[in-house]
């Protein structure tokens, strides 16, 4: 409590003179793995007791590709949560173009949010036509591979430190009987698996020129058709993972039952919340070894507009406590993900946190390709990444194709 009482101070700042009456809020999300509901409980437990208003959990189980069509068609259709989770980038333009989500720019500038976001760009994702509309919480980036100790000490081969490494111990760890590459079934952990191996095998400077400067030539050219080639290996490694969910993948890592798997720094807490020890029980490699570069998208919280000033003071009063000192600490060590702020005290954090921060600290930050490409065009590179992964005839150099065709129209 008394870690947040200057917390407390600020919100109560934000209410008018006359003292608000108790808000249940209801907050949507899709948190509902071991090490995400252990971080969402800590923002939860900070609105509970630091306010007058009860937080009430609107969990949303699957993916975000799950929650998303979910929460939009909520505030579309007339029912409004209080608060809810999407991700930094241009999934909300269309509610905030409808006047349907809550300026937060008032609390935004009294407590400073763009003398503390860092790097500046996830604020600039919250801001249309200079109003602020979300909070960013936190910085997750989808460039690492996850190498599980015991996979490959059964394997008696050494851990990789690269990709090249990597592939070249699939043939031992087969003969071990683990699965080489865990991964899920779902869209998104296609589309971000590439993602990564784009920016680890393409470069980044051809990773840049095809989602920021949408170069068709590029996305057509040698650069990447050594990607779709380095697809094609790793769909042959996946073969025999027949998980769904991103969260089974990274068990088959922590039981040893595959040697590692591509996905994003969320991973840690599923790692924490198994007792799992980074550096001794598995190996993290930013950017596949090839590259330490993170990308700095994430998540955020939006505010769906009410027509009750009642509602609208909780709400601001959990968009600046989220922005807090104290709760960034606390829930970013149970998310494995980086805060957003970059004036606080992270030296608790295990050693793959701290490659991460040191990764920031450099500035070797890219953007995330959800700030970049539409939703629409996402949705297109997904549909054609869950293709691809799923049938082993679809060749590189047709996947390729199709890629630089979504580019040529990309919005």
């Amino acid at each position: 409590m008394e870690k947040l009482r200057s917390v407390s101070i600020l919100s109560a700042a934000i209410m008018t003179a006359t003292a608000a009456q108790a808000v249940d809020l209801e907050v949507t999300h899709w948190w509902t793995s071991g090490g995400e509901a252990a971080a969402v409980a800590e923002f939860a437990k900070a609105f509970n007791e630091n306010t007058d208003h009860n937080w009430v959990d609107g969990a949303i189980a699957g993916s975000g590709g799950t929650a998303r069509p979910i929460i939009i068609s909520r505030i579309l259709g007339g029912k409004p949560m209080g608060a809810t989770q999407l991700n930094h980038g241009r999934q909300a333009e269309e509610l905030i173009e409808e006047g349907l989500l809550l300026d937060l720019t008032d609390v935004a500038m009294k407590e400073g949010w763009q003398d503390v976001v860092n790097p500046s760009s996830l604020l600039d994702s919250c801001t249309l036509d200079g109003k602020i509309y979300c909070v960013p919480v936190n910085i997750h980036s989808w460039e690492w591979i996850w190498l599980s100790h015991k996979a490959y000490k059964d394997a008696g081969v050494a851990v990789p430190t690269n990709w090249d490494e990597f592939v070249a111990a699939a043939p031992a760890l087969e003969k071990a009987g683990k699965i080489p590459l865990a991964m899920g079934k779902q869209a998104w952990q296609a589309n971000g698996a590439f993602g990564v191996m784009a920016i680890a095998i393409a470069g980044i400077d051809a990773w840049k020129a095809v989602n920021i400067d949408k170069n068709v030539d590029v996305a057509n050219g040698p650069e990447y058709q050594k990607v779709f080639e380095a697809a094609v290996a790793a769909r042959e490694m996946a073969s025999e993972s027949k998980v769904q969910d991103w969260n089974q993948a990274t068990n088959m890592v922590i039981t040893g039952q595959a040697g590692g798997q591509i996905m994003g720094d969320w991973a840690q807490g599923e790692f924490s919340v198994a007792n799992q020890v980074a550096g001794e029980d598995y190996t993290c490699l930013p950017g596949l070894g090839a590259n330490e570069v993170i990308s700095t998208g994430g998540d955020a919280f939006y505010f769906p507009k009410q027509d009750d000033p009642e509602i609208e003071a909780a709400q601001k009063e959990l968009a600046s406590l989220m922005l807090s000192q104290s709760v960034q600490v606390a829930f970013n060590l149970k998310k494995g993900s980086l805060p957003v702020r970059g004036d606080i005290d992270m030296s608790t954090a295990n050693d793959c946190m701290q490659k991460g921060l040191k990764i920031l600290a450099d500035g070797n930050v890219l953007p995330s390709g959800d700030m970049l490409l539409s939703a629409d065009t996402q949705g297109q590179v997904e549909d054609l990444m869950v293709e691809f992964w799923n049938d082993p005839s679809y060749s590189a150099k047709d996947a390729q194709m199709r890629y630089a065709e979504i580019i040529a129209d990309a919005d």
